[in-house]
């Protein structure tokens, strides 16, 4: 279990934690947009830098999109997509999660 459910609060800030792939362990976040939990490797498309400027910092002041700290891209948070910035049309790499039981759990 990455969390409870109860601890990603829509548009507030995200759980950060961490998942093994291939080349080792990389940081990652968990956020809730419109009712829905989506998960991200926190790093951006542009250069390879976590996105919140604080822990669990990932949306913009509107609450709209994910906002990398360092150079401002914007995120859809329901897909990753980058719709302003240096990584415009580029994604963030997309985890697979899912809610039961009261908890977030990664299914990839």
């Amino acid at each position: 279990m990455i969390c409870r459910s109860e601890a990603v609060r829509e548009g507030e800030d995200g759980v950060r934690f961490s998942v093994t792939r291939v080349t080792g362990e990389e940081p990652a976040f968990v956020v809730r947009f419109q009712g829905r939990v989506h998960a991200y490797i926190n790093r951006c498309a542009h250069v390879p830098v976590e996105l919140d400027w604080l822990p669990g910092k990932f949306f913009d002041d509107a609450r709209l999109y994910l906002v990398c700290a360092t150079h401002g891209a914007l995120y859809e948070p329901e897909t990753g997509y980058c719709v302003s910035g240096p990584c415009r049309g580029a994604r963030l790499v997309s985890l697979g999660v899912e809610e039961r039981d009261g908890g977030v759990y990664l299914v990839d």
